[in-house]
């Protein structure tokens, strides 16, 4: 009952959208039905065998869908393990402080084009999608260290007391003690990090990608396909809502003991 109050309003707004444009006329905004037509002729009118995905599905969904998690996943393996060992020194952190304020400054899809020179240099023949990672990486890792680190910071001393009591090692802190304890705020840094790497990944294929999500929506503009360019709008949003409500799914399974423990201090 309470997820239909939520979602009364989705098939109002989808309603008065329909009747809308197809009163306007307007080719540059279809309506909703149009749109979904437009989506399962390019995606999702393949056989059966393979997920009623479409040639055109299997060549551009799937490789921005790796682009993107790909990215992910290197920044947050590298955000959390820097993080957590910037945040045990204050020291190191005063002296790379500055370095992470310039780096998160900076504009990711800006670098794209210093990345391209880069990666010809090396005469790569993957450089196209390695200049498509480094800018996702580089551009979601700042909240995933920034959030390491102040969880890290944030841990209660009883809790590095009672591991000194216990005799543990400096890994068995970390992996028993550390992570745990900054898991919250890890988790906090990993949920928008997933965000940026969404947007980051279109912003890659926009400008240097040769498929993608991202490229068929830049090829729909530029042959005036207004149906097509909605349809991938609409396949973003519909993505990038999937795969926020996968990640709070397993965050709550993960910190199921922290609820527990705010609820009952």
């Amino acid at each position: 009952m309470k997820a239909l109050t939520k979602l009364w309003l989705i098939p109002v707004v989808l309603v008065v959208w329909e009747f809308g444009t197809r009163a306007i006329g307007d080719g540059d905004f279809p309506p909703p039905t149009m749109i979904v037509g437009k989506m399962y002729e390019l995606w999702f009118s393949g056989p059966g065998s393979r997920a009623f995905l479409t040639d055109d599905a299997i060549d551009n969904i799937l490789p921005s869908l790796g682009r993107m998690f790909g990215g992910w996943i290197l920044a947050a393996v590298v955000g959390i393990v820097a993080g957590m060992l910037l945040g045990r020194s204050r020291t190191a952190t005063d002296f790379v402080d500055p370095l992470i304020e310039f780096g998160r400054a900076l504009p990711p899809p800006l670098l794209i084009p210093a990345f391209l020179v880069l990666q010809a240099g090396f005469q790569s023949p993957h450089g196209v999608l390695i200049t498509q990672l480094i800018t996702i990486v580089f551009g979601v890792i700042w909240p995933v260290l920034l959030n390491s680190i102040d969880g890290v910071r944030a841990i209660d001393k009883t809790y590095m007391e009672t591991a000194t009591v216990f005799n543990l090692t400096r890994m068995q802190r970390l992996r028993v003690v550390v992570l745990p304890a900054a898991s919250p705020k890890i988790f906090a840094g990993l949920r928008l990090s997933l965000s940026l790497a969404l947007i980051l990944m279109v912003i890659t294929e926009l400008i240097g990608g040769s498929d993608g999500i991202g490229y068929q929506l830049l090829q729909a503009q530029r042959s005036f396909d207004g149906a097509a360019v909605w349809a991938a709008i609409t396949l973003l949003g519909i993505l990038g809502y999937v795969v926020n409500s996968l990640f709070v799914l397993a965050e709550r399974r993960v910190l199921v003991w922290h609820r527990q423990a705010t609820r009952n201090p």
